[in-house]
């Protein structure tokens, strides 16, 4: 098996018009819409906007050629670093992930588990569902889970399961977890402390979300998995063949991400290079690809060669997030982020809360399709959010909700989303495949979303 990752043309062109539909939307809005800004301050590092500071500016001279430009500009915008640390990421991955399906290490290990587990298949679905919720709902772990996405799609093909299924075990169930965050750092955690909530409160209804969550998400895939399941019955003969050299660099491959994996649960526990992950991450995969190959070939340059050839199919991926990241840079030039924000906080205050809080959902869940960072959205929406709730009579803590509750859900759904662009490229799978698969279970957790918020409103969920 030496698939890699890669982006079909049909993938690609159907990814590209929906995302360059999204640019040409956000273009027209910087004409449709008035430039304003908030006045911003720097406290503790951070910049925060300053309330009751919005006033409109004169536009700025911000041509619409400058629209189509715009996926160049990134590599030198504000975001050009983490826009350039992912394009790495996912070029060092894929290639090393290829040199490992050329040398039948990834396939070695997994052979070895499905032929001890295949009869208990259902239990190896739901712990691995919980391992990769707990990873997103206790640590803000998303990104990070990108080079484990292939191997769990492999271990998914072992078992008779579709590509689908993977990203579903993996991608999808970390999502959900960092949607119904228990201690999220990034989005709760954060949003939390600029909304002066005591970190990591009302734990017992997020407790109770994400179980809600997880219950579901389970139903679901083993609903899928039944429906599109073909009948595997591995012989242990089937890893007999391999030679002892694969057998080296399958321990070699566990030990390193064996590490990976310490090194992300340090860092969602303590925060101890948290910023530093993807990084470290596409290190270790390198250093995974390179030796376990060099085990097996014994020749350092075709070792090199194969690496270089498994990122020649994902290429099309770096235009796609670029294209991705653009959005966030068209808005912003044109000045219309701020008076988005004004104006939003201005037609909730008229709310009743109940209102209030479905509107501010709303509202988080489109400010993703923009901007995908958790942080930075927090940065920017919570300084006005947060009084706002107390002026139209909803706790803090609901405001809390609504915000990570509208930013991780939507992850899932959007192509301007650099993480799951990625996946489906590494997956091999469209944006269209993906939003059939995903549809019905996002729509199931919307509504739900919406009475955990409509609850906590009646129950005034605090503690501020």
């Amino acid at each position: 098996m030496e698939k890699s990752a890669q982006i079909g043309r049909k993938t690609f062109i159907t990814s590209a018009l929906i995302i360059f539909s999204i640019m040409m939307i956000a273009g027209i809005l910087t004409k449709v819409l008035p430039s304003g800004e908030y006045q911003r301050q720097i406290i503790d590092g951070r910049t925060i906007i300053i309330e009751n500071s919005y006033q409109i500016i004169d536009k700025p001279d911000y041509p619409i050629w400058r629209w189509f430009s715009a996926p160049i500009e990134v590599l030198w915008s504000s975001d050009a670093a983490l826009v350039i640390t992912i394009i790495v990421f996912i070029l060092v991955v894929s290639g090393s992930i290829y040199v490992l399906n050329r040398n039948h290490v990834i396939e070695y290990i997994i052979k070895k588990i499905v032929a001890k587990y295949h009869n208990q298949k259902t239990i190896l679905l739901s712990l691995i569902i919980l391992i990769f919720m707990l990873l997103g709902a206790l640590m803000g772990i998303f990104e990070e889970i990108i080079p484990l996405v292939p191997i769990v799609i492999m271990f998914s093909y072992f078992l008779g399961w579709d590509d689908l299924t993977g990203l579903g075990m993996s991608l999808l169930a970390t999502g959900f977890g960092f949607s119904a965050a228990i201690a999220n750092p990034f989005s709760l955690g954060i949003a939390q402390s600029i909304a002066e909530v005591p970190l990591f409160s009302g734990i017992g209804l997020r407790i109770i979300i994400f179980l809600t969550t997880y219950i579901l998400l389970l139903l679901f895939m083993i609903q899928y998995t039944k429906k599109h399941e073909h009948k595997v019955v591995p012989q242990k003969d089937d890893i007999l063949d391999y030679n002892k050299d694969v057998s080296k660099a399958s321990k070699v491959l566990i030990l390193i991400i064996s590490i990976l994996f310490l090194l992300i649960l340090i860092s969602g526990f303590t925060g101890f290079m948290s910023s530093m992950m993807l990084p470290i991450a596409g290190v270790l995969f390198l250093l995974a690809g390179l030796i376990s190959g060099y085990v097996i070939e014994k020749n350092i340059m075709k070792v090199i060669k194969d690496f270089f050839k498994g990122i020649i199919p994902i290429l099309p991926g770096v235009v796609l997030i670029l294209m991705a990241m653009s959005v966030k840079l068209i808005i912003t030039n044109g000045k219309i982020l701020d008076t988005i924000l004004y104006n939003v906080s201005s037609i909730i205050s008229n709310f009743d809360p109940v209102g209030a809080i479905f509107s501010l959902y709303l509202f988080f869940f489109i400010m993703n399709l923009f901007i995908g960072s958790a942080s930075a959205k927090a940065f920017l929406t919570m300084p006005i959010i947060a009084p706002l709730a107390d002026l139209v009579g909803i706790t803090r803590q609901t405001a809390v909700q609504a915000f990570v509750f509208g930013d991780g859900f939507s992850n899932l759904l959007y192509p301007t989303n650099a993480v799951l662009l990625i996946a489906l490229g590494i997956a091999g799978v469209s944006y269209l495949k993906w939003f059939k698969f995903v549809w019905k279970i996002q729509l199931v957790m919307f509504l739900i979303s919406l009475f955990y918020l409509f609850i906590a409103v009646k129950i005034g969920y605090g503690p501020i």
